[in-house]
């Protein structure tokens, strides 16, 4: 089965594709001649993930789904959430200023309580069907890691002493946020095809 993720990141993309299988085959935004930067103006990740896959579906006429994920810190009123990718002002999907400005933020507090949360948003024959993936951890004092992407070397899951970024995408690709998500949309695309 063909079907679009709204997204040009590779990262997210080969994730994607590791955890449907090779009974799905992905196409990103490029592969379907798409290079305009899809508007993000929602408040929630559930409007923006919405807001994309409405975009792709609208404008090029083809089943698709979209994510947007968040990083939400309790003691930051779940700061950086929405806000995630462009938390460090004045730039866009730098992660290391994203990093740099959630250490500083969180200081010295001791509780540095965390979730990662995503939502995928599909929309299948003019349908709209929604899933949620999270995981719960915490933010670690300094970056460990070097796998990964995003705030994946601050981010150490409830059960693990080490980051996402150390324990490497085999581990983390079965247990994150994205990956919980991920598998209800692939339960319910294999069901409606019958596999």
């Amino acid at each position: 089965m063909k079907i679009v993720f709204a997204t040009n990141n590779s990262n997210k993309l080969s994730e994607i594709q590791d955890i449907l299988g090779p009974e799905f085959q992905i196409v990103s935004l490029k592969d379907i001649g798409c290079h305009e930067d899809i508007p993000e103006t929602g408040k929630t990740l559930e409007e923006n993930a919405l807001q994309k896959a409405r975009y792709v579906y609208d404008h090029y006429h083809i089943d698709c789904f979209a994510d947007d994920t968040g990083l939400e810190v309790e003691a930051l009123q779940g700061a950086p959430g929405v806000h995630s990718a462009r938390y460090a002002e004045g730039t866009d999907h730098n992660s290391e200023a994203n990093m740099e400005k959630l250490l500083r933020e969180l200081g010295e507090n001791n509780n540095r309580k965390a979730q990662f949360r995503t939502v995928i948003a599909l929309i299948l024959h003019g349908e709209v069907h929604e899933f949620e993936g999270k995981i719960e951890g915490h933010i670690a004092k300094e970056k460990k890691g070097t796998e990964g992407f995003g705030y994946d070397p601050l981010f150490v899951p409830n059960g693990y002493e080490q980051s996402f970024a150390q324990l490497g995408m085999d581990i983390k690709n079965t247990i994150s946020h994205r990956a919980r998500a991920v598998s209800q949309l692939a339960k319910y695309l294999k069901k409606i095809k019958g596999l």
